[in-house]
């Protein structure tokens, strides 16, 4: 059985970010797994993760700079492989899966959703669990409290995203169940979202706990999150970095998580951005179902 956690634990957690000051061991190049990257890699000493904007607290885009925990968990793969991990940003989740899988960008340090039907066109190297829950106005004035309550309701999402697939089959089944249909709201990152619902344009914003909870502590108050503790329309959500299908980089990948989760990075990381809930103990390919 999935686990879940209070919000009021994770807040705790996270509020402590700004105190946790350890810094992040430095890697020693890992000859045998940068051997194994492909030659145009090497050659170039470097490669480039594509993002779609920010999601803290994974990825925080400010103008070319990304911190975050997938910037810090980058840079000590990039450590760890013997070259430099640059990132760029490309507007919405379709772009940059397209982007990855043309092979404009060797990967995506994500972490992006793993699914079955994302699964035909990419690998996944899965790092982390997530869980999606609502975003909603301090109080709860709508009581979007779980997929069927959203009936009627105006809920924002992430444009091409695995939440705009559940809530767009959500409104479907209102309909059929005789009740008004959910007013899909589709947005291509993460602040425009939550300023939907800050602005009082969206009743809640369905999306990944972790990112939420970043964003309800940065509202003042304004915010608060619903549906904790439900599967809300998702079996165990694993999410991770994107490769192109049958790429040789994803298994190095793979084993260069290995290597973090075993030496303690991960775990510093995870922690330093609060994200302890989310971590897995061992790296996968494509294990979404």
């Amino acid at each position: 059985m999935t686990k879940r956690f209070t919000i009021g634990a994770i807040l705790a957690v996270l509020a402590c970010q700004a105190a946790y000051a350890q810094d992040l061991p430095k890697q020693s190049v890992d000859e045998q797994l940068r051997a194994r990257l492909p030659q145009e890699i090497r050659d170039a000493g470097f490669m480039t993760a594509v993002n779609n904007g920010s999601f803290p607290p994974y990825e925080i885009v400010t103008g070319t700079k990304m911190t975050g925990a997938s910037a810090d968990l980058a840079a000590a793969m990039g450590e760890l492989l013997g070259v430099e991990i640059k990132h760029s940003s490309v507007a919405g989740l379709p772009a940059m899966l397209a982007g990855v899988n043309s092979n404009r960008f060797q990967f995506a340090f994500g972490p992006v959703g793993d699914y079955p039907e994302r699964q035909k066109a990419s690998d996944f190297v899965d790092w982390v669990r997530e869980y999606v829950v609502f975003a909603v106005e301090k109080g709860n004035p709508h009581a979007v409290v779980s997929l069927d309550s959203a009936c009627g309701k105006r809920i924002a999402v992430m444009a091409g995203g695995s939440a705009e697939k559940v809530i767009k089959e959500q409104a479907e089944k209102c309909v059929s169940d005789g009740k008004p249909s959910v007013e899909v709201q589709s947005y291509t990152d993460q602040p425009s979202s939550i300023l939907s619902v800050r602005s009082k344009r969206s009743d809640a914003f369905f999306s990944s706990q972790a990112p939420l909870v970043y964003y309800v502590q940065q509202a003042d108050g304004e915010l608060e999150l619903a549906g904790i503790g439900q599967s809300n329309g998702f079996k165990d959500i694993f999410q991770g970095a994107v490769v192109p299908k049958g790429s040789p980089l994803g298994e190095v990948l793979r084993d260069g998580f290995k290597i973090l989760i075993e030496n303690g990075t991960y775990k510093i990381v995870m922690k330093k951005w609060g994200l302890e809930n989310n971590m897995i103990d061992e790296p996968g390919i494509n294990r979404g179902v």
